[in-house]
């Protein structure tokens, strides 16, 4: 049998998420990675910094072990990322940083804790001289690699990895912006004249300023002068990291079918974090023009117009055959009249 070695990220989402976090059991072993003082966790939902380019701070991460045995981990720090569906990740632990993962260095990279204990490690931050300012992204992990075998019967190396995020603001000027793009648009229509059609929009949001932020998608859609106008919501989502995007959709059901539609997407960006940010963010819209055209509606018009074309028809044929029997009726009285003239007598 081979040996494969596979870097799958356990539970990481949840492990990254601005709580304590806590690994899911890998044969009864579980252990949690917190931002913490050094004496051990302060509250912190995550490491977050705001430093100058060139900076050093030092600050402090809890590695608790929740496990009956001891651990052995692999404490290290790796850059995060935007999921396509707005999740928090971070990249493998074998690829090599390069952005802020790369400044952040534990001052221990394996350590042995034992059960039900915990160990406070010291971590170094230091902000490169050139550093781009505005927001970078990274997470401290604490990874158990495990062997198992997969449905082929092949010997696997897993890396189990749980870590806290960690949020650095290089001071300098902010430039938030989000973008629309990869539009695509789809229309639902049925041949029942008395269901509308259902107009689906799905497009990527994209951060392409230096600022994490956060938002709702909305759409609207209307005919000509502003008719039928429909408007639907996308998904909230939390955050989208500097150079990250994630994709979106939203429906709009019962739209009337106005021949030439008009259909604007727009999303209003806020700071991920709360904290106002100068200049604010703008919002990011994208407008599109479409067809809908009513089909299933003027195919029951044209249907209703040829049964009463059909009706009208009928009705001038009964007329015209009516009229047609009455001439003939007062012809054949006429021709009745001539030949039996009535003759005059005397008493």
């Amino acid at each position: 049998m081979r040996t494969r070695i596979a870097a799958i990220l356990l539970a990481l989402a949840a492990a990254l998420t601005p709580v304590p976090a806590q690994a899911a059991p890998t044969d009864a072993l579980t252990w949690s990675v917190t931002p913490s003082g050094p004496k051990g966790p302060n509250g912190r939902p995550a490491l977050d910094y705001k430093l100058d380019p060139g900076a050093t701070v030092t600050d402090h991460v809890a590695v608790t072990n929740h496990s009956k045995q001891p651990l052995t981990l692999r404490l290290y720090a790796q850059d995060a990322f935007t999921t396509a569906n707005g999740g928090y990740d971070l990249r493998a632990g074998t690829a090599a940083p390069t952005d802020a993962g790369l400044w952040i260095t534990p001052r221990r990279d394996r350590l042995t804790v034992p059960a039900t204990s915990r160990v406070v490690v010291p971590i170094t931050v230091s902000v490169p001289a050139d550093a781009t300012p505005g927001d970078h992204a990274a997470g401290v992990v604490a990874s158990l690699l495990a062997g198992t075998t997969d449905a082929a019967g092949n010997r696997v190396s897993v890396d189990h990895r749980v870590g806290t995020r960690v949020y650095l603001r290089v001071t300098g000027p902010l430039q938030p912006a989000l973008t629309l793009r990869d539009v695509e648009i789809k229309a639902a229509t049925t041949w029942n004249p008395l269901r509308l059609p259902r107009v689906t929009a799905t497009f990527t949001i994209a951060n392409t300023g230096n600022v994490r932020l956060s938002g709702a998608p909305a759409a609207r859609i209307e005919g000509p002068f502003g008719w039928g106008a429909r408007t639907g919501a996308g998904t909230a989502f939390p955050e989208i990291l500097p150079g990250g995007s994630l994709t979106s959709t939203i429906t709009l059901d019962a739209v009337p079918a106005l021949f030439r539609e008009n259909l604007t997407i727009d999303v209003l960006p806020a700071p991920a974090d709360g904290r106002p940010i100068d200049p604010p963010p703008v919002r990011a819209s994208s407008e599109h023009a479409l067809w809908l055209v009513p089909w299933p509606q003027l195919a029951f018009l044209a249907l209703a117009a040829a049964l009463v074309l059909a009706w009208l028809a009928t009705r001038r044929r009964r007329g015209r055959r009516l009229r047609a029997a009455l001439a003939a009726a007062e012809q054949r009285g006429r021709e009745q009249a001539s030949a039996n003239p009535i003759k005059e007598g005397t008493p």
